[in-house]
């Protein structure tokens, strides 16, 4: 196994936390990124008392999202989309694989939805690799539940869609999804079908809704497949 060192922005937050853990759990080294290091030192360490007794874990440390990218060759975007674009373009990217799951969601009665990003000619994921052009950009890890990844079991039971225009991108981004559930993720197109997997988040979250769980994605007919 391949071990990386990722800065994970936004990972004070539940997603970003969780997927922290999981890398860590699986020996890649980790720095957590926010807008305060201090408050990601707080979150590093409460990571780390998880990690006790845990053969082979990664270190986990925390730091200010620009000095986070500095120290890492692979940056999760793990961040709301409110203030996406003014973090992403003052961040250090250039030469690094950046994985966006970044979501960009609205609620109102009805429940979630997903926004329109560019009239529908955009992403996330898309909007991240025009700030960054110097950055191999991927999507990935958008509709894995949080709940999950911060939970007891070793190994979430889903896949992990991996989209990107990079081979190499995606070959990072798969081989990240491993520490998650336990195989390598899914090679699932280019980056503008980041499009389809960011608002489908919403659906998921409407099923979790309706009963009350934390729904996730399977593909079937890879069984006999090396990814």
């Amino acid at each position: 196994m391949t071990a990386y060192r990722i800065a994970v922005l936004g990972g004070t937050g539940p997603q970003g936390k969780g997927l922290a853990y999981r890398f860590a759990r699986h020996g890649h080294q980790v720095v957590l990124g926010s807008r305060a290091a201090e408050k990601a030192a707080t979150t590093a360490e409460e990571i780390l008392e998880r990690l006790a007794g845990v053969d082979g874990a990664g270190e986990v440390t925390g730091a200010a999202n620009a000095d986070a990218c500095e120290q890492a060759d692979v940056v999760v975007l793990a961040v709301p989309w409110d203030g996406h674009d003014e973090l992403v373009s003052s961040l250090p990217l250039a030469g690094k694989t950046v994985i966006s799951c970044v979501n960009p969601l609205a609620f109102d009665k009805r429940g979630a939805h997903g926004k329109v990003v560019d009239g529908g000619e955009g992403s996330a994921a898309e909007r991240a690799a025009a700030l960054a052009p110097e950055a191999t950009v991927v999507g990935a890890f958008h509709n894995v539940s949080a709940v999950l990844l911060w939970g007891e079991e070793e190994y979430v039971d889903e896949d992990v869609l991996c989209v990107g225009d990079s081979d190499e991108g995606k070959a990072v981004a798969q081989d990240l999804a491993a520490a998650v559930t336990g195989r390598r993720g899914v090679s699932a197109g280019k980056l503008r079908l980041a499009r389809q997997l960011e608002p489908l988040t919403a659906v998921l979250i409407s099923i979790n809704r309706k009963y009350k769980t934390n729904s996730g994605i399977k593909i079937t007919g890879l069984e006999h497949v090396e990814r």
